[in-house]
């Protein structure tokens, strides 16, 4: 026996081991697919009151996951970058944009430099 195959030998990676067994808990598992944006859906709905808005005023970048936060948690989010320089402002919109596309739902400018984050089950109406 050469050296290698004592190696694989000792650690056990020689042989398939076939188990005849099922597990114990395959009646858990749903047999439906489920396409990833009705799972995201799912896991993001809103188990808060949906008519609540959230007004934030981040003063740097570093107050996203505040943003993130609520947004994820299933309120609308107003986000006024009014106090950050134009540099990291740009970065929030963008970090707010993703954000919105990534939970399926929507970012709008209501006035210069706010915006409405508004998850998917909020219906958006503009006149």
């Amino acid at each position: 026996m050469g050296a290698v195959r004592k190696v694989v030998s000792y650690l056990g990676l020689s042989g398939v081991d076939h188990y005849d067994e099922g597990y114990d808990d395959d009646e858990h598992y749903e047999d439906e697919y489920v396409p990833a944006t009705e799972r995201a859906a799912r896991r993001w709905r809103a188990n808060v009151d949906s008519s609540r808005i959230v007004m934030v005023q981040p003063l740097k970048y570093n107050d996203a996951p505040l943003i993130g936060q609520h947004f994820r948690d299933g309120q609308t989010v107003i986000m006024d970058v009014t106090g950050m320089s134009m540099s990291e402002a740009t970065r929030m919109v963008d970090f707010a944009a993703g954000l919105a596309f990534g939970c399926e739902g929507r970012i709008e400018r209501i006035a210069e430099r706010v915006f409405l984050l508004a998850p998917a089950h909020v219906e958006i109406e503009t006149t």
